[in-house]
């Protein structure tokens, strides 16, 4: 099965699938690679899914094998009945499960956004799966405007009708931020993020995904830097877009600091969340692999 915006013919992955330990059919993108590496996991943000990674995928199998997550809810998983499980520790339970289900004890966890604080999740209860990481405009510092902004559409069951409508829509919310976006980016950007649905486009995730985001925050925070520095003691890179309102360069600076030996890039003209395609980021990304 091939989703949106990619071509069958040329399709360089399998599609597989597990059930988790709570019975929901869970999908990844299986690209394949050497075996004298540990996987590259790929671990998506909060609206997106596997198909972010196509290009990263193609780039970096078969000299790894590369894996990329749906998230529960996302893609071509099955949704959660109960949304108060879509919260970082589910999804960190998914991701060793999956590891196991492979007979993987490590692998290099490449997350953006969510997928960045999964990883972190995981190096907090199972640190040995982690080989390596690479955090995609994300950390344990998170900018208070980036997250509202995220839960101003976040769950919205918008239905477009035409592709040309829902990239319209993305370049609406994104549009200042990726400032050297072309149509096509844009095109292309919402064949990623959507599906069609009975004749029009939709946002190719389950609107419950934003019940616990959209929850009142706790008057004491979660701290995040333990579980930071905790994914810290291996090799990391963070990667950040210039124009990340999420992300800021102080906190990406404090990242960078706070552990010996992690690597910082930032990527310019992009906000959040760089694709991991760009020339800067590919550059970092080959000289972290290749120390690894």
């Amino acid at each position: 099965m091939s989703a949106a915006g990619d071509d069958a013919s040329e399709q360089r992955y399998r599609d597989r699938y597990f059930t988790s330990r709570d019975e929901l059919v869970l999908h990844y993108r299986d690209y394949p690679g050497s075996e004298e590496h540990p996987p590259l996991l790929c671990l998506p943000g909060l609206t997106r899914n596997a198909r972010d990674f196509a290009d990263f995928a193609e780039r970096y199998s078969p000299r790894f094998r590369v894996i990329a997550l749906d998230f529960r809810g996302r893609g071509m998983s099955d949704y959660d009945p109960v949304p108060a499980r879509y919260v970082p520790l589910t999804y960190a339970y998914d991701v060793i499960e999956l590891l196991d289900e492979l007979k993987l004890p490590q692998a290099i966890f490449v997350g953006t956004s969510l997928g960045g604080l999964v990883a972190m999740t995981v190096a907090g209860i199972d640190p040995i799966r982690i080989a390596g990481s690479i955090l995609n405009d994300v950390g344990p510092e998170l900018n208070p405007v980036g997250l509202d902004k995220i839960r101003a559409y976040v769950g919205k069951s918008e239905r477009f009708r035409s592709w040309e409508e829902a990239a319209a829509a993305l370049k609406a919310i994104f549009g200042p931020s990726f400032d050297r976006y072309t149509h096509a980016d844009w095109m292309r950007m919402a064949k990623r993020n959507c599906r069609a649905d009975n004749g029009a486009i939709v946002f190719d995730y389950d609107p419950a995904i934003a019940v616990p985001f959209s929850a009142p925050l706790p008057e004491v925070p979660f701290d995040w830097w333990p579980l930071y520095l905790a994914l810290a003691e291996k090799a990391l890179l963070i990667v950040r877009g210039a124009n990340s309102d999420l992300l800021t360069a102080g906190a990406a600076e404090r990242m960078a600091l706070a552990a010996p030996g992690v690597d910082l890039v930032t990527v310019p003209h992009v906000g959040h969340a760089p694709e991991l395609n760009e020339p800067e980021a590919l550059k970092a990304i080959d000289a972290f692999l290749d120390g690894l």
